[in-house]
């Protein structure tokens, strides 16, 4: 798989009505997944370090993961269906018996909460990458509509 993917990043979060907008992309092309409000939020507040008085769900599966030596390899964007995307989470466990990789279906805010938490790449597969719109030229405005840089803090 790794030689039809394309490393991405989170380029930038924006909350709108009806959840929020997760610009993806590197410097050829920018697409959006939009998600729920609270996995806005998770993904906004993993993005900045934000403090948080008990641990959230993802939290707790980051923990999870510690506790169990497993770490996640990477996470790739696969496909778009139906107006909905799709994502595969790549998990790598070491222990005394050897290492192992298990690959997870997982709705792509999952995927990048968890990415983004454990500072993990960020994949997207080449043939979802040319089929999405590019979203470069409005993440531009955007931000220089609120005066902040492409990249998240």
């Amino acid at each position: 798989m790794k030689n039809d993917v394309l490393p991405v990043e989170i380029r930038g979060v924006l909350p709108m009505n009806s959840g929020w907008a997760i610009f993806v992309g590197n410097s050829k092309k920018v697409f959006i997944i939009q998600v729920e409000p609270n996995m806005g939020l998770v993904i906004n507040n993993f993005l900045r370090d934000a403090r948080k008085e008990r641990p959230l769900t993802h939290d707790l599966i980051n923990n999870i993961f510690k506790g169990l030596n497993v770490t996640i390899e990477r996470v790739v964007i696969t496909e778009l269906k139906n107006a909905t995307y799709y994502a595969r989470l790549l998990l790598q466990q070491e222990n005394e018996l050897g290492r192992k990789i298990v690959e997870i279906d997982a709705r792509p805010s999952d995927c990048l909460a968890l990415a983004t938490a454990q500072k993990r790449p960020i994949f997207v597969s080449a043939a979802l990458f040319e089929q999405v719109e590019d979203m470069s030229a409005t993440l531009e405005r955007i931000n220089e509509s609120t005066g902040e840089s492409e990249e998240p803090d």
